[in-house]
């Protein structure tokens, strides 16, 4: 029996299993679209901009271990996809992101909407195809899904001419997987592994470090089992935190350039790291030359590529995480450790977290009360300042999540991403937790949380500014506020060290804005307005609410490691 691609296509998402993906029509997709409507088994929701699509799709994915399906049409509909690629690929989320394009008669033509996505975006994901032939049709997506969810995971761009999609062939939508040239690795090296075991038993002062990897493999509970039979102690990347409970007597905290002191000053006196699931980026190691320099260093990664790239190891082993925990915990012992704790114990009671100011909110204050009043929630957040105090004060115990763009730092993921989270997690609590900039680069979306009933917790660090940036030109900048303020007009001067002026009103007003998106908004300026606003969220449950938190530009993110410097050379104070 012939069909015609677009409804070969519908077929073979629902062979894989996808019930719900995210979708903006237009004229190359129009007849893929016309296919979704006739039938039912999958849910096909429509964000307001497709960069808000693809961070949506990455929080369905990064929350519910399902590949994230994304469905666009042709040139500016394919190119919006391109930071939510970026940022996917950054932080191995698998997506299958499907574009719309002009007929293959036309290709190359700079025929209407036409553009060359994946010339475009060859180098930001992890596979990407023209079909050109419908009898190809097929077999292509079944080789998107594999390769998007094998392996180290990541986004893949299938691009859908129009014409091969209305082109009559066969009904079938192949078994089996067979790619030349992709075999993502199994197995755990039995020698290296054994030499890391060795070297592990010899190290006076061991600590492992966790990166997202663990919790992608899905090894958190290998990994509580390793570390309480060793009794070594853990930091880890902020990808990396919920693998093991915050409140774990071996967790000693994040490291890197907002690190906590007693993490980065630990890696920087080990004797051995044993590194699971990271790949050493630059906000990690700080200074390479002196990163863990008195360590020899063990890198486990499912990536051959990702192994003495950043950092040269001295023993490395291609593995995924869980599997190689599994086999960890075959040969594991209990290890003397008392002595090091100790020495980590005083550093973290030396210097502690904590925001020295007197305001009565502050970034602290407001995790905190999420702490105590939510269990188990999943908390995404933007990218900036509140994403380091959330980083730095979230409680991470039992199935608490936080969702976060690691790698590219996008600055608009969040709460697209918390939409995308509380699709995939309708009875779990989903918090957002933004900045005031962050929140307007993809506001839009208020409309398709408001649209889907989502009752989401969006939680605004409003501080007036850009607030990372600014701290960077507070510190190291002489005070030059340029570009960061959000409250500046055009008949402003550049005076802003004047505290005395009056500055001209925010905008916009959130509250307002959420009640003209059909949503429920308060702004916070103490502890009582954060507890009736907080009880007033949790009862509104037919749509999202927006709490605007009035902060204080000056609660800096500290520690903090200059640029160039190595990680035992913090700022803690300023």
């Amino acid at each position: 029996m012939e069909i015609a691609g677009t409804k070969l296509f519908v077929k073979a998402l629902i062979k894989e299993g996808v019930d719900l993906m995210f979708g903006y029509p237009g004229g190359y997709a129009i007849d893929i679209f016309d296919e979704l409507y006739r039938q039912d088994e999958i849910e096909v929701i429509l964000p307001r901009h497709e960069q808000g699509l693809i961070h949506a799709a990455e929080g369905y994915a990064r929350t519910t271990g399902k590949v994230g399906v994304c469905l666009v049409t042709s040139g500016p509909g394919a190119t919006n996809l391109v930071t939510g690629i970026a940022d996917a690929n950054y932080d191995s989320i698998p997506l299958v992101c499907f574009t719309g394009q002009v007929s293959t008669g036309l290709i190359g033509n700079d025929a209407f909407q036409e553009v060359d996505i994946i010339g475009i975006t060859r180098s930001i994901c992890k596979y990407g195809v023209t079909v050109r032939n419908r009898e190809d049709l097929g077999r292509i997506i079944k080789e998107a899904f594999y390769i998007a969810r094998t392996g180290k995971p990541g986004p893949v761009i299938v691009d859908l001419p129009k014409d091969v999609m209305l082109a009559l062939g066969g009904d079938q939508y192949p078994e089996e997987v067979n790619i030349r040239g992709y075999k993502p690795s199994t197995g755990v090296h039995a020698g290296q592994l054994k030499r890391a075991m060795k070297a592990l038993d010899q190290a006076k002062k061991p600590l492992f470090l966790i990166g997202g990897g663990v919790n992608i493999a899905g090894a958190r509970t290998e990994l509580r089992k390793l570390i309480e039979l060793t009794e070594i102690p853990v930091v880890s990347t902020i990808m990396g935190r919920g693998a093991l409970p915050t409140d774990s007597p071996y967790y000693v905290g994040n490291i890197g350039l907002h690190g906590c002191y007693a993490a980065n000053q630990a890696i920087s006196e080990c004797d051995l790291l044993f590194s699971i699931g990271t790949r050493f980026n630059d906000r990690i190691t700080g200074k390479i030359s002196d990163f863990a320099k008195h360590a020899k260093i063990i890198h486990i990664d499912i990536d051959s590529a990702s192994i003495s790239r950043n950092i040269i190891v001295d023993i490395p082993i291609v593995a995924d995480a869980k599997e190689a925990i599994e086999k960890m915990l075959l040969h594991a012992t209990k290890r003397q450790t008392n002595e090091w704790l100790e020495e980590i114990t005083t550093w973290k009671n030396g210097f502690p977290l904590s925001l020295k100011t007197k305001q009565d909110i502050n970034p602290q204050r407001i995790i905190e009360y999420i702490n105590k009043t939510f269990k188990e929630p999943i908390v995404v957040t933007d990218v900036g300042q509140h994403q380091m105090f959330t980083a730095q004060y979230l409680k991470m115990t039992g199935d608490t999540r936080l969702v976060t763009s690691g790698g590219l730092g996008t600055m608009g993921f969040g709460f697209p991403a918390a939409v995308g989270a509380k699709l995939g997690n309708p009875d779990r609590t989903v918090l957002c937790v933004t900045g005031d900039g962050g929140f307007q680069m993809n506001i839009q979306e208020l409309a398709t949380a408001v649209c889907n009933e989502l009752p989401i917790i969006v939680c605004i660090f409003n501080n007036n500014y850009l607030g990372m940036v600014r701290q960077m030109q507070q510190m190291f900048y002489d005070k030059r506020y340029s570009c960061t303020c959000l409250r500046y007009h055009k008949s402003c001067d550049k005076n802003c060290r004047d505290l005395k002026k009056a500055c001209p009103p925010y905008s916009p007003d959130f509250v307002k804005l959420a009640e003209s998106y059909g949503a429920k908004g308060y702004r916070v300026w103490n502890q009582d307005d954060m507890k009736l606003a907080f009880e007033g969220a949790v009862h509104n449950t037919k749509s999202p609410t927006i709490i605007e938190f009035m902060i204080e530009k000056d609660d800096l993110v500290l520690p903090i490691v200059p640029a160039g410097n190595a990680l035992n050379h913090m700022v803690v104070n300023c």
